[in-house]
């Protein structure tokens, strides 16, 4: 991996329009040159959000009272809560890497800082003709506990990965999670029996060299 240095920004439960907003202010900078690569660390509401491929039949049933959004990364349906970590990366890329090769070593950031927390992973290469394996899975269990989706625009990257920490799975089951309809979801809690976001949060931006 490039050695890179982040800016790290915080924010606790930021509203998912709010934050897109605000993203695209930050990229903005980014392409001018007007502030450094950043990892910005937060948490959203309660929140499905579907990319431009996403099949109907796979949102969840309006009735369960989840907003579902459309938003302009990468991949297929996402849901954002409380005790979920969500990390926008604002990284202008090299002229000779490409989004592709950015989101591997985001995976591959992500498998290094579970690993600090004592849960093993890995990133999984997509086999011809799958859906796309973006994201990361725990080793021993084989669930998927990391979604990532990105764009990049004029060279720099938005949007970013969520890892579910300690919050309520179950809005997973209510949708076709990542365009997968037998996705286990998982999360540090659930693997570990125990998780605090504070740990984590410093572990993931530690794992970015973000500071």
């Amino acid at each position: 991996m490039r050695a890179r240095r982040l800016t790290l920004v915080q924010d606790e439960l930021v509203d998912y329009d709010e934050a897109m907003e605000r993203m695209t202010d930050l990229v903005g900078q980014r392409q001018r040159d007007e502030r450094p690569d950043t990892l910005w660390l937060l948490s959203h509401p309660s929140v499905y959000t579907v990319g431009r491929r996403t099949p109907v039949a796979h949102l969840p049933d309006p009735t369960r009272g989840i907003p579902v959004l459309e938003t302009g990364r990468g991949g297929q349906l996402t849901y954002h809560g409380p005790g979920q970590l969500v990390g926008y990366l604002i990284v202008k890329l090299a002229e000779d890497e490409g989004i592709v090769d950015y989101v591997r070593e985001v995976e591959l950031r992500m498998v290094e800082a579970l690993g600090k927390l004592g849960l093993p992973a890995e990133r999984r290469d997509t086999p011809p003709g799958s859906e796309l394996l973006t994201g990361v899975w725990t080793s021993g269990s084989g669930r998927k506990i990391v979604s990532i989706g990105m764009r990049q625009s004029r060279g720099v990257t938005s949007h970013g990965f969520a890892l579910n920490v300690d919050g309520d799975l179950t809005p997973w089951d209510w949708a076709v999670a990542c365009g997968m309809p037998d996705v286990d979801m998982t999360s540090v809690k659930r693997e570990l029996e125990s998780a605090s976001m504070d740990e984590v949060r410093a572990t993931v931006a530690e794992a970015f060299e973000a500071s």
